[in-house]
């Protein structure tokens, strides 16, 4: 039996990464090295870390999404997002913050956040209950006093604030939202 689950965690944990994931391999070889050594508690620290190395590839590849800065303005990612959505029950998050000297917002991407899912239904019904909202391509976001917040795909939110919708709208049109229908899947 110990052989059979070895066999199947590695085989479920490695096969699917891509060859430079070097990090994330040689951390699940620890795990299974501690493992076969009968270190549970070490082998549970060695996949926690695999987890959150895993994690930070899926951040990348959803900061991809944030959009590049308007002609005259700068674009700063943070990466400290995933440290706060770990308490929010997890999922990936990324943002940047756009400025131009004395005017600035952010455009903030959270997926795969049981936050997530439950503002979809409230974002999903915000005609029906009287509120704002402003069209941005095919999508529709919710305003509330200037922030702007829209659902893709009920699992991925979106979020503008910071300056007037008129400055931020043109930037969320340059999101490929229909491309980020398909993060995480």
């Amino acid at each position: 039996m110990k052989h059979f689950v070895k066999a199947t965690v590695l085989a479920a944990l490695i096969a699917p990464l891509p060859v430079f994931a070097d990090e994330v391999t040689d951390t699940l070889n620890s795990a299974l090295e501690a493992y076969e050594e009968g270190d549970i508690k070490y082998t549970l620290e060695e996949l926690e870390y695999a987890k959150q190395l895993l994690q930070a590839m899926k951040t990348a590849d959803l900061a991809k999404f944030l959009p590049d800065a308007p002609d005259g303005w700068t674009r700063e990612v943070s990466t400290e997002m995933n440290a706060g959505l770990a308490m929010l029950g997890g999922g990936a998050g990324a943002e940047a913050t756009y400025s131009n000297g004395p005017d600035a917002f952010s455009i903030t991407i959270m997926a795969n956040n049981p936050m997530v899912g439950a503002l979809s239904g409230m974002l999903s019904n915000a005609a029906l209950m009287g509120m704002k909202l402003e069209r941005v391509g095919r999508m529709k976001y919710l305003n509330q006093d200037g922030e702007l917040s829209g659902i893709v795909d009920g699992r991925i939110l979106i979020q503008a604030e910071g300056a007037d919708v008129a400055v931020m709208i043109p930037v969320l049109e340059t999101i490929d939202h229909r491309a980020l229908e398909d993060f995480g899947r």
